[in-house]
């Protein structure tokens, strides 16, 4: 056909060239008609829609005008390419725009009718109506669809046209469009319609009011029928599809668009609003997440804690694979806030970032003891979760316990603002503010941060470990790539190099494998004894107030994250990582597809002999393991807390020169932590010895084995009023090697009194600065300075 159109206008050319019009009104009339019809036909919004991988329809959004008008499809589908031809222009596929016999016929009965009893308008009309928006309809309106058709047909092929038609035809309210209507009045996709439902829905453009439910369905029925005979007489169905079909019922009611991803929809509308988009979200995930999602929050809400968020990514691709914005709330609880974005306190989620970093710039080994004793620094006085401590406890365990105090004192060895500079290659966009700001809390969720840069960042840090293995020790530049949720797009993850990108994989493997012995949730305490369990690298966080919960597992192939909590920031005292996020990490594991474990990069890692006691590289005395460690572990300090002690024959006493001969002392190594830490370390480990005192006979033997735990150098104190508005006094604390010992209490060289066993000394005094003295029997003696602060002052 338009084929011969070309013809046509060359036919015209010759003519006019032959007939020698110089005026050239007839060249100048033909390219008004050339250019009368727009370049863009149709200059509407529409809906934002989002499907999944496999095409299925994850949500949509309506248009600005109020209009469900989904953007055209590729294709219509050939069943109701069918029905709408044989309904509405069963000559389309012959004529050039428009039909004279029809609009003749057309005439003829609607002046023998003396009304408009048939349109006589061709589908390509049709579309050229609905572009121009319901023109009046005039004779000379009529003769500019006319016009237009022709110059569409032109341009465009007539697949095209049907699916122009298709994408723009009213089917009631403002149901605009066949994959609306589809989804709208039979909760399915077009190319799903049965050929009853397409010959419905291809009889409504017609007459659109027919749809309302429960009225008109007589009328609607004889339209559908009639259409349905007609293709079974013209041979495209056969009897017994005729049969079922005209036995099929008609749609009775409106269905709900899918809104699977409600939360994603949202985000995606902001950037692309008007397009059909296909995301890499698997609907079979995604609904099953979601039905997590509900059950949790249907358990939580007895709390009062209303909502939560969930991502699973692929490490491989950084695609999302599923993405719960929040709990299936209501409208008082934000049920419409995406909290996948929302920055909020990262409680101690930062924990394993620094722990990693300090691997790798050897200032750490894995089992290296860090001190956790009470601490205050510069008034800042850290606690563990469970008000205890452990005096000293190994680096990894710290991390997998979660414990606050070993945390803070290893960003203080580490540095805030080092730290703080580290977080910033990871593009933890809500950690903005200076690093004076956060201090020592950084590491304890004094930051904020949301969850798609949590999940991102330990995506990006697997994902690190993966490549190196599989590439010979390489890296790539761009390895913390920009999550993606559009099925076209590939994340860009930069060219090869043997420079790690922020982290190397040695150090993020010895943190991974810290991370995977933490502690299960209560309910899955047993999940160490099957060989079946779910091996991953995972983390909680605990907001200050309980506000926050956060849950981030990995293994070698995903990321699952969690948040839970409320959006209006209001903290549960039963809210915490453990409990509450935990559990639904692991549910959200166990719907993917089981996934090995991590090979170890050993081309970025060392096997040496470290102390099987302290953590650190083993010295000549003492009890030696292997361990793998980082490349610049190596750097790290020897252990400094085995020593030589010489012992009478007994073993009960040291002993020197002075009181015994050398050939009878028996030498032996001992481990020896400092006082503090040996305080609370041997309440925690029975099998921990105590150095042995001095026989008395021994000179020279007076060595400081006692310190402060309470206050540190320097440290400021505030003494606060009780209910009864009385000044409470300062408690010091000492910890003695040996708890039987007197200590004897000084201040300002003014005796305060004795402790015995148990050393905690209530001190009154006036606010200024203080010299604190205490002496142990043996003539031991220790120092601090102390400055008072009253609230009566």
């Amino acid at each position: 056909m338009k084929t011969k159109i070309i013809t046509c206008y060359k036919r015209i050319f010759e003519w006019i060239k032959s007939n020698k019009i110089k005026s050239s009104i007839a060249l100048l009339l033909l390219l008004v008609y050339y250019f009368s019809l727009p370049r863009t036909l149709f200059d509407e919004p529409y809906a934002t829609v989002i499907e999944s991988s496999e095409g299925e329809l994850l949500g949509a959004k309506i248009a600005r005008d109020g209009q469900w008008r989904f953007p055209a499809q590729d294709s219509i589908p050939e069943k109701f390419r069918k029905c709408i031809v044989y309904f509405e222009d069963q000559h389309f596929y012959k004529h050039p725009g428009f039909n004279p016999v029809a609009m003749f016929n057309a005439a003829k009965q609607n002046s023998a009718a003396g009304k408009v009893v048939r349109g006589g308008s061709t589908l390509t009309q049709q579309v050229i109506r609905l572009s121009r928006k319901g023109k009046k309809r005039t004779y000379f309106e009529k003769a500019v669809e006319m016009i237009l058709a022709t110059r569409l047909e032109l341009r465009c092929s007539k697949d095209k046209i049907l699916d122009f038609y298709a994408a723009h035809a009213p089917f009631g309210g403002n149901v605009v469009g066949l994959e609306m209507a589809s989804w709208r009045y039979f909760g399915v996709q077009s190319h799903q319609l049965s050929w009853a439902e397409s010959a419905t829905l291809a009889v409504l453009p017609n007459a659109p009011s027919l749809i309302y439910p429960g009225k008109n369905q007589l009328k609607l029925r004889l339209k559908r029928d009639r259409l349905l005979l007609k293709l079974h007489q013209e041979h495209v169905i056969d009897k017994q599809t005729y049969e079922l079909s005209i036995a099929e019922p008609l749609p009775q009611k409106p269905y709900d668009l899918p809104q699977i991803a409600p939360h994603l929809l949202q985000r995606i509308a902001k950037s692309h609003e008007g397009k059909r988009i296909k995301t890499t979200v698997q609907i079979a995930l995604q609904n099953r997440v979601n039905q997590i999602a509900k059950y949790y929050y249907n358990q939580y809400k007895q709390n009062e804690v209303h909502n939560l968020s969930i991502v699973v990514i692929d490490v491989q691709n950084r695609n999302i694979m599923g993405y719960v914005g929040n709990a299936p709330t209501d409208e008082n609880h934000q049920k419409d806030v995406d909290i996948v974005g929302a920055p909020r306190s990262t409680g101690s989620i930062l924990k394993p970032l620094l722990y990693a970093a300090m691997l790798d710039e050897g200032e750490l080994l894995p089992n290296t003891l860090v001190a956790d004793v009470p601490t205050q620094i510069s008034g800042y006085t850290p606690q563990n979760f469970n008000l205890t401590f452990d005096g000293a406890v190994p680096a990894h365990r710290a991390l997998s316990r979660s414990l606050n105090i070993p945390a803070v004192l290893m960003l203080q060895d580490f540095g805030v603002n080092k730290f703080y500079e580290e977080l910033q290659k990871f593009k933890l966009r809500d950690i903005s503010k200076s690093p004076d700001h956060y201090g020592l809390s950084l590491i304890l969720g004094g930051a904020e941060s949301n969850l798609w840069d949590l999940c991102r960042t330990y995506a990006g840090l697997s994902s690190t470990v993966d490549y190196f293995n599989a590439h010979e020790g390489k890296y790539r530049t761009k390895e913390f790539a920009e999550l993606n949720y559009l099925e076209d797009f590939k994340s860009d993850f930069g060219k090869e190099s043997y420079q790690k990108t922020i982290l190397g994989a040695g150090s993020i493997w010895l943190t991974y494998n810290a991370m995977e012995q933490v502690n299960r949730p209560e309910g899955d305490e047993a999940w160490k004894f099957y060989d079946s369990s779910l091996k991953i690298a995972w983390k909680t966080g605990t907001s200050f107030g309980n506000r926050d919960a956060w849950a981030i597992g990995t293994n070698s192939r995903y990321v699952v994250g969690i948040w839970v909590g409320n959006a209006s920031g209001e903290g549960r005292p039963t809210l915490t990582g453990v409990s509450s996020a935990a559990p639904i990490l692991f549910d959200v594991f166990n719907l993917l597809p089981r996934s090995g474990w991590f090979a170890a990069p050993l081309n970025d890692l060392e096997e040496v002999e470290v102390c099987a006691l302290s953590g650190h590289l083993a010295q000549e005395n003492c009890p030696k393991i292997k361990q793998f460690i980082s490349l610049k572990g190596k750097t790290t300090s020897i252990c400094p807390y085995h020593k030589i002690v010489h012992l009478d024959q007994s073993g009960k006493f040291r002993v020197n020169s002075s009181c015994e001969n050398v050939e009878n002392m028996v030498t032996k190594t001992w481990f020896v932590l400092p006082p503090v830490m040996e305080w609370y370390y041997k309440s925690q480990h029975i099998e921990y010895q105590v150095l042995p005192p001095f026989r008395d006979d021994c000179a020279g033997t007076q060595t400081a084995t006692m310190d402060f735990i309470y206050p540190k150098a320097n440290a400021k104190i505030y003494l606060t009023k009780d209910f009864n508005s009385e000044v409470q006094p300062v408690i010091l604390k000492v910890a003695h090697s040996q708890r039987e010992t007197q200590l004897f209490w000084y201040v300002d060289k003014v005796y305060k009194g004795t402790t015995k066993t148990f050393h905690e000394m209530p001190i009154d005094v006036a606010a200024g600065v203080h010299d604190v003295t205490v002496v142990d029997e043996f003539g031991n003696e220790i120092r601090r300075k102390i400055e008072v602060f009253r609230e009566d002052d």
